[in-house]
């Protein structure tokens, strides 16, 4: 049996990786600050108080049979980027980071992992090319975030802990995430491609994002960074498209770039530019994907 000490686990794929390794029987902890707002939480999952700020009270957790997985950090997606917003958005990230640090640099024994949390947005603008992850970071604010954000945790790898970083990419659940979002408009008759739909998006369903990650912590020999996105990413028109076979609904009306930037801000650039990343270096390990195609995912989640 394993402990599982998560960071960011009452978020969408912290909720729903402590839900499957509680019920596989392993120890779960969430960090949370404040334990009483997680609700009613799966057999084998409790949350202890974590001010994301320092490593006390929890540091004493960690020991050989235990995996963290670090994917605390504020939305990207929950307003317009404002300074403060982002400055919010990194320290969120990049601090919570040098407190997991800490945390491994302080506990009696090292733990037997850390899962990294990072996004593809690590590529930047990278346009049409197929991104594995020897690409280099590209140099957009998400571009930055993300290697500040992976960097918060590197040195974990000098104090003897095998470290994977997760670059995962848009994730596909019903109950939250983008994709409720994005499926209303095509509910309501108005669906269709953002900007020009030739940029690239690239997804994974919820399933896989949590069965990457199982399989990540069980593997001994899985370090450095994964894309944690399907085999086949889609441009936007196509993927609209798919999203409005699975629900039934025409894909016709574009939502012009001028639009999206005048309600959004700079916030509309992670619309209007993706990356064609590829899971090369998950596919290597020997992953199987539950879901590889998106119309299989999209009718799984939807219909």
């Amino acid at each position: 049996m394993m402990r599982v000490v998560i960071t960011g686990g009452t978020g969408l794929i912290g909720s729903a990786l402590a839900r499957d390794r509680g019920e596989a029987g392993h120890e779960v902890i969430i960090l949370t600050r404040d334990p009483a707002r997680t609700g009613s939480l799966p057999p084998g999952v409790r949350a202890v108080q974590w001010d994301g700020r320092t490593a006390a009270g929890w540091s004493s957790l960690l020991d050989r049979d235990t995996a963290v997985v670090h994917l605390a950090g504020e939305s990207i997606a929950a307003g317009r980027w404002s300074e403060a917003r982002k400055r919010r958005i990194r320290e969120s990230r990049v601090e919570s980071g040098r407190v997991v640090l800490a945390a491994i640099r302080q506990a009696p024994e090292k733990p037997r992992v850390l899962l990294q949390g990072s996004a593809v947005g690590y590529y930047g603008r990278s346009g049409d090319e197929v991104v594995t992850e020897s690409h280099l970071p590209g140099d957009d604010f998400l571009a930055s975030v993300c290697v500040d954000w992976e960097s918060a945790t590197a040195e974990a790898e000098s104090l003897g802990v095998r470290r994977a970083v997760l670059r995962t990419g848009i994730v596909l659940s019903r109950t939250g995430g983008a994709l409720p979002r994005m499926a209303l408009p095509f509910r309501l008759m108005a669906g269709g491609p953002l900007g020009n739909g030739r940029q690239w998006v690239s997804w994974i369903h919820l399933a896989d994002e949590v069965g990457a990650i199982r399989f990540l912590l069980e593997r001994d020999d899985a370090r450095g960074p994964f894309n944690l996105t399907a085999p086949r990413p889609l441009t936007n028109r196509d993927f609209s498209r798919a999203l409005g076979k699975a629900l039934h609904r025409p894909s016709l009306a574009p939502a012009p770039g001028f639009a999206l930037r005048l309600v959004l801000g700079e916030m509309a650039d992670m619309l209007l530019y993706g990356q064609r990343a590829v899971p090369q270096r998950l596919l290597e390990h020997g992953y199987a994907f539950q879901y590889p195609e998106a119309l299989g995912a999209l009718r799984d989640l939807l219909d």
